[in-house]
């Protein structure tokens, strides 16, 4: 749990009552999934109905980006405050807002609008989601995030088929409309039922949590840093820039991923697997929502046991080969869909990595600002994907996108085990040394 001081009017509660908090989380982590993961589905209508343009269109994403993980901070800021439940409840109201101008946008400025407008909702859900997860799990830190990540990652997997067939229907403006409003609406409910940590108490959880068995490679401050603390800590600027540089690629292959099936004509292709037989393109998009929700939890489990650094490791180099591969084998339909998993698969867990290695680094108490500040490197990147088009359309194909994201992910990866495990380990000890006793778990001044 929290460490944060308790309340005076703190509510009992048993111990099992914190699943049920993450599972509220990923509930409404899964309504949110559709505003990024759904995004390359209109993308192609959009310009078909006002021919803007690939790139001016997919600025939309890139400003959705941006506002949805540069203001998490300030989010978080007002959750670390007032608690969940509020910021929440605005949150899922703007994305459902968001949606239904993109229904009647008849022009950039006002797709643009709404993008900025869809990215301070969905920023406020996923950062507060996250966030109340870590507080929660302090001693299941990557698996209680991955889970919560797990919601967005793979939220939209359900939705894809039935999108797709109202897009084709009934038009994307319907699409819009219908699932805004229904999206927003269940946030808006489920918001309720959230709780604040710090209102709540149970003995019998602070037992569980005491008695649990840590791996030693499982460094956890007993300090509490406040968010310009943070940023004054070298360590955080390195997993600033890790970030940046693996979560880039992951956004190229998101918002490009039906472009990229277009341009090597196999979108509407059929293939079989396990079963199924479905479009090239189709098929991809629901096997990476699932493979990006299901790495989240996963790689945090890992994570949890082995280290997070050597997790980073394994998972950004993964990453790098499978980014390789698609780019050398990928015109073939099966291998297509399979190697977009593949790279979704090592991609999503940097959404349970991050944030668990900053709260483990940066303390509890100001988990979901200092997370949020984390995560605006997602924005950051977010910057490279238009750029994308730009050096696909100057080298005459995608050739150039896949090797500058696999080498982005093999420094990270290197990074990670060569750089972040070092200082990690030095500002542990330091942080030890310079620590008078008495004032572990202290909020820092």
């Amino acid at each position: 749990m929290s460490t944060q001081p308790i309340a005076s009017t703190a509510i009992a509660r048993p111990a099992s009552y914190r699943w049920l908090q993450l599972f509220l989380g990923i509930v409404c982590m899964a309504m949110i999934a559709n505003l990024q993961y759904g995004w390359t589905l209109f993308v192609n209508p959009i310009d078909s109905k006002f021919h803007w343009g690939r790139a001016a269109i997919q600025v939309a994403f890139s400003i959705f980006v941006l506002f949805e993980t540069w203001l998490v901070p300030i989010e978080g800021y007002l959750v670390d405050r007032f608690g969940p439940r509020p910021v929440v409840m605005v949150g899922g109201l703007l994305c459902g807002i968001a949606w239904v101008m993109n229904s009647f946008a008849s022009s950039l400025a006002m797709l643009y609008v709404a993008a900025a407008i869809g990215g301070i909702g969905a920023g406020a859900v996923y950062g507060t989601c996250v966030g109340n997860a870590l507080k929660w799990f302090s001693d299941r830190r990557g698996l209680a995030a991955g889970l919560t990540a797990a919601g967005f990652g793979a939220g939209s997997a359900l939705t894809i088929i039935p999108i797709q067939a109202i897009i084709k229907s009934s038009g994307y403006e319907t699409a819009f409309l219908y699932f805004g409003i229904a999206q927003g609406l269940v946030v808006i409910l489920v918001s309720i039922g959230l709780t604040d940590p710090r209102r709540t108490q149970s003995p019998a959880l602070a037992k569980k949590v005491a008695e649990r068995p840590r791996a030693p490679e499982i460094l956890q401050t007993t300090r509490n840093y406040r968010p310009l603390e943070m940023l004054r800590e070298p360590v955080f600027w390195v997993m600033y820039v890790m970030f940046v540089l693996v979560g880039a690629g992951g956004l190229m292959a998101t918002a490009q991923l039906a472009l990229i099936a277009k341009d090597f004509k196999l979108a509407d292709v059929p293939v079989s697997l396990i079963g199924i037989t479905l479009p090239a393109l189709t098929f991809a998009l629901a096997l990476d929502r699932i493979l990006n929700g299901f790495t989240r939890p996963f790689f945090g489990w890992v994570s949890d046991r082995i280290g997070r650094e050597k997790t980073m490791l394994i998972a950004f180099g993964l990453e790098a080969i499978g980014i390789l591969a698609l780019w050398q084998l990928g015109r073939e339909p099966v291998l297509f869909v399979i190697l977009t998993g593949v790279v979704f698969f090592a991609w999503g867990e940097i959404y349970s990595l991050f944030p668990s290695t900053c709260t483990d680094t940066f303390g509890t108490q100001f988990a979901t600002a200092n997370a949020g500040a984390l995560y605006t490197a997602k924005g950051t990147a977010s910057l490279l994907v238009p750029l994308s088009s730009v050096l696909a359309a100057a080298t005459g194909g995608w050739h150039g996108v896949f090797i500058v994201a696999a080498v982005m992910n093999a420094i990270a990866a290197l990074m990670a085990w060569f750089v972040l495990r070092p200082m990690r380990r030095a500002h542990h000890e330091s942080e030890a040394h310079a620590m008078p006793a008495g004032t572990a778990g202290a909020g820092a001044g």
